[in-house]
């Protein structure tokens, strides 16, 4: 299965969301409370529209906001360039399908592009005359970086990374920034600071959507964003050389700032409403970044993905990604039979993981457990590591617990391992002792040594489960 996006920029995708009725508008909301209560509302509602807000009381006409532009899998597949009405399980399998044949493309240098229609240096910086609203009503400021690829560059080896991380404005000149331990753009970013330099960074505020999702998931180390979107899309990005950080930043942005991390200098950052569905971490001094330069495109348009409590719109698409990525490394290391894959979206596609296979050897399940648990695209915050037999659907959370309940022995086949990789946004670690946490690992497989033995449940296969609804699903309608 190919995949052809239709569209070459955020504009285009909005115009083909358009004409397949998955876009709707809205004119004149007041910027607070409403932009992100309505964000709220759409995250939590099945199978909600994207939504382009304009008009916004005291900003310029056509200074716009997209919010759930991923928020359902019609659109996700349009976001991916797959079919329309493809299922879930085939998302998923084409996904990985893909992952495993691509080729990164080299970015291609340009001279100018539409992120350059407006060029703002020196007095003229100023974030403020974009529209942002408070996300949350407790929010420590106005994040215009919910749904923004940050872009950094190893020191040492030039390597650069897309990453999406918050980014709250300060004031006109100034936008704070907050990246857990461990991501990527911390470490470009912290080995700057540790010499006493200041770490160039761009931020794109709002673009394509295809970018956005290769930022906001864990691609392998050797591998930039640009190029796996690339050969995604199937041809190079087009992106230029900016001014003052040297930094690629994408020709066709909406809204690109550009300047440089301070230092030693701290302001307080947050709190912020996060993915867990909390105020997991407090304000405190974090770094900022101190704008050169802000590139947009005439009416540009904000992107925002504001956290909410899961499942919220990231985790309706980043569920197929982080699964695939998963069962990409557990093929990769040996763990045989794995028949399906799910991050589950209740758990923000972290907290909680199912493996499903058919079990082959003593310690099979429990191979697949440690794996999981630990892999790049699983290992950061997750809570609960589930195995379960080839029988069981692991998108299927029913279907899942009662595995858990009727196949797990919590003496003899649950586990838990301590010291593992946390961070500030986990909710039940106490704050001053943040950074590591505890996972659970539960084996719901039948048990190996009895498994013939093991009264046999009732009902279809997964497989026919997913044939039973493609006949006859209209009926639940």
């Amino acid at each position: 299965m190919n995949f052809e996006p239709p569209y070459t920029d955020l504009r285009s995708w909005i115009d083909c969301a358009e004409e397949i009725n998955e876009l709707k508008h809205v004119r004149g909301a007041p910027l607070d409370p409403d932009v992100g209560r309505i964000a709220e509302m759409l995250h939590h509602t099945d199978d909600s529209p994207a939504v382009l807000l304009d008009e916004f009381p005291g900003f310029a006409k056509g200074y716009r906001i997209l919010v759930n532009a991923n928020g359902n899998r019609r659109r996700l597949a349009l976001s991916l360039g797959l079919p329309l009405t493809i299922g879930k399980m085939e998302l998923m399998n084409a996904w990985q399908r893909k992952l495993d044949t691509l080729k990164p493309l080299p970015v291609n240098y340009v001279e100018s592009g539409p992120v350059m229609e407006n060029v703002l240096e020196g007095d003229a910086v100023d974030v403020t005359k974009f529209p942002v609203p408070y996300w949350h009503a407790e929010d420590g400021g106005r994040y215009i970086g919910t749904g923004a690829p940050n872009i950094t560059r190893d020191p040492d080896t030039g390597f650069v990374n897309l990453g999406v991380y918050r980014v709250m404005i300060q004031d006109a000149k100034r936008v704070g920034t907050y990246i857990s331990p461990g991501k990527h753009g911390r470490v470009h970013r912290d080995k700057y600071l540790e010499r006493g330099q200041p770490c160039p960074m761009a931020i794109v505020c709002g673009g394509d959507l295809l970018l956005f999702i290769a930022a906001s998931v864990e691609l392998p180390d050797n591998v930039m964003e640009y190029e796996w979107a690339g050969a995604l899309r199937g041809r190079p990005y087009d992106v230029i050389k900016e001014k003052y950080t040297g930094l690629p930043i994408p020709a066709d942005a909406e809204i690109v700032l550009a300047g440089f991390v301070h230092p030693t200098e701290r302001l307080p950052e947050g709190p912020f409403g996060e993915w867990t569905g909390y105020y997991a971490s407090n304000q405190r001094p974090e770094p900022f970044i101190e704008v050169k330069a802000i590139y947009h495109r005439n009416n540009p348009i904000l992107y925002g993905v504001p956290p909410n409590k899961p499942p919220y719109e990231p985790h309706r698409y980043r569920a197929y990604l982080r699964s695939a990525l998963l069962k990409q490394t557990l093929d990769a290391a040996g763990v045989p039979d794995v028949t399906g894959v799910w991050c589950h979206e209740v758990g923000g596609c972290r907290l909680l993981t199912v493996v499903s296979l058919k079990q082959r050897y003593p310690g099979h399940a429990k191979q697949a457990l440690l794996i999981a648990s630990g892999a790049r695209a699983t290992g950061y915050l997750n809570r609960i590591t589930v195995v379960v037999d080839e029988d069981i659907d692991a998108t299927d959370l029913n279907d899942v617990v009662w595995a858990i309940l009727t196949r797990s022995d919590p003496a003899t086949q649950m586990d838990i391992i301590h010291r593992a990789w946390s961070g500030p946004l986990d909710p039940i670690i106490r704050a001053g002792q943040k950074g590591f946490n505890s996972r659970l690992l539960i084996d719901a497989c039948r048990p190996w040594e009895w498994r013939d033995e093991f009264p046999h449940a009732i009902g279809p296969s997964p497989e026919i489960k997913r044939a039973t609804r493609d006949k006859w699903g209209y009926l639940l309608k």
